[in-house]
Protein backbone atom coordinates (compact mmCIF):
# COMPACT_ATOMS: atom_id res chain seq x y z
CA UNK A 1 0.00 0.00 0.00
CA UNK A 2 1.50 3.38 -1.04
CA UNK A 3 1.50 6.12 1.68
CA UNK A 4 -1.26 8.92 0.58
CA UNK A 5 -3.83 5.20 0.25
CA UNK A 6 -2.45 4.12 3.81
CA UNK A 7 -2.92 8.03 4.99
CA UNK A 8 -6.53 8.41 3.95
CA UNK A 9 -6.93 5.01 5.68
CA UNK A 10 -5.35 6.12 8.91
CA UNK A 11 -7.67 9.10 8.59
CA UNK A 12 -10.72 7.62 8.24
CA UNK A 13 -10.44 5.33 10.80
CA UNK A 14 -9.50 7.71 13.55
CA UNK A 15 -12.61 9.75 12.27
CA UNK A 16 -14.96 6.79 12.57
CA UNK A 17 -13.40 5.76 15.66
CA UNK A 18 -13.71 9.38 17.25
CA UNK A 19 -17.63 9.36 15.93
CA UNK A 20 -18.34 6.58 18.11
CA UNK A 21 -17.85 8.95 21.37
CA UNK A 22 -20.69 10.84 21.32
CA UNK A 23 -21.73 11.86 25.05
CA UNK A 24 -25.36 12.75 24.21
CA UNK A 25 -27.91 10.51 21.96
CA UNK A 26 -29.23 13.97 20.23
CA UNK A 27 -25.98 14.73 18.84
CA UNK A 28 -25.13 13.09 15.64
CA UNK A 29 -21.65 12.58 14.48
CA UNK A 30 -21.08 12.89 11.11
CA UNK A 31 -17.40 11.63 9.12
CA UNK A 32 -17.08 13.51 5.31
CA UNK A 33 -14.85 11.67 3.72
CA UNK A 34 -13.76 13.95 0.17
CA UNK A 35 -11.09 11.43 -1.08
CA UNK A 36 -11.13 12.75 -4.61
CA UNK A 37 -9.83 16.23 -2.71
CA UNK A 38 -8.80 15.05 0.44
CA UNK A 39 -10.27 16.43 2.97
CA UNK A 40 -11.82 14.58 5.59
CA UNK A 41 -14.42 15.85 9.01
CA UNK A 42 -15.56 14.92 11.64
CA UNK A 43 -18.82 17.33 12.34
CA UNK A 44 -21.14 16.88 15.47
CA UNK A 45 -24.80 18.17 15.02
CA UNK A 46 -27.88 17.93 16.58
CA UNK A 47 -29.33 19.72 19.69
CA UNK A 48 -28.91 19.87 23.18
CA UNK A 49 -32.26 21.00 25.33
CA UNK A 50 -33.35 24.18 23.43
CA UNK A 51 -29.24 24.78 22.44
CA UNK A 52 -28.44 24.03 18.69
CA UNK A 53 -24.76 21.93 18.47
CA UNK A 54 -23.06 22.37 15.40
CA UNK A 55 -19.22 22.34 15.21
CA UNK A 56 -16.16 20.88 13.20
CA UNK A 57 -14.42 18.41 15.90
CA UNK A 58 -11.77 16.64 13.42
CA UNK A 59 -10.76 18.36 9.84
CA UNK A 60 -7.82 16.74 8.32
CA UNK A 61 -6.62 17.90 4.77
CA UNK A 62 -3.84 15.78 2.52
CA UNK A 63 -1.43 18.51 0.65
CA UNK A 64 1.36 17.83 -0.47
CA UNK A 65 1.70 14.20 0.28
CA UNK A 66 1.34 15.69 4.22
CA UNK A 67 -1.01 15.51 6.58
CA UNK A 68 -2.34 19.17 7.77
CA UNK A 69 -4.20 19.10 11.17
CA UNK A 70 -6.67 22.28 10.35
CA UNK A 71 -9.11 21.72 13.32
CA UNK A 72 -8.87 19.48 16.57
CA UNK A 73 -11.52 19.76 19.60
CA UNK A 74 -10.24 16.15 21.03
CA UNK A 75 -8.58 15.35 24.30
CA UNK A 76 -5.83 13.26 23.08
CA UNK A 77 -5.06 14.71 19.81
CA UNK A 78 -5.59 13.24 16.38
CA UNK A 79 -1.69 14.07 16.07
CA UNK A 80 -0.53 11.94 18.95
CA UNK A 81 -2.91 9.18 17.16
CA UNK A 82 -1.35 9.44 13.68
CA UNK A 83 2.36 9.42 15.79
CA UNK A 84 1.61 6.04 17.07
CA UNK A 85 0.04 4.41 13.66
CA UNK A 86 3.44 4.85 11.77
CA UNK A 87 2.81 8.74 10.29
CA UNK A 88 6.00 10.74 10.59
CA UNK A 89 5.77 13.71 12.11
CA UNK A 90 7.64 15.69 9.39
CA UNK A 91 4.78 14.40 7.25
CA UNK A 92 1.98 15.86 9.66
CA UNK A 93 1.37 19.77 10.03
CA UNK A 94 -0.43 21.30 12.66
CA UNK A 95 -2.11 23.84 10.23
CA UNK A 96 -4.58 25.52 13.14
CA UNK A 97 -0.94 26.93 14.80
CA UNK A 98 0.39 30.08 13.43
CA UNK A 99 3.04 29.11 10.28
CA UNK A 100 5.64 31.16 12.79
CA UNK A 101 5.07 29.40 15.72
CA UNK A 102 4.93 26.03 14.28
CA UNK A 103 9.05 25.39 14.55
CA UNK A 104 8.45 25.31 18.36
CA UNK A 105 6.61 21.77 17.28
CA UNK A 106 8.39 18.74 16.62
CA UNK A 107 6.22 18.52 13.59
CA UNK A 108 6.71 20.09 10.10
CA UNK A 109 6.42 23.34 9.04
CA UNK A 110 4.60 23.07 5.99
Amino acid sequence: MDTLTQYRQHIENLLNENARHVWDARIQAMTIFDVKHDHYQLVYVGWQGSKRIYGVVLHLDIIDGKIWIQQDGTEIGIANQLVDLGVPKQDIVLGFDPPNLRKYTDFALS
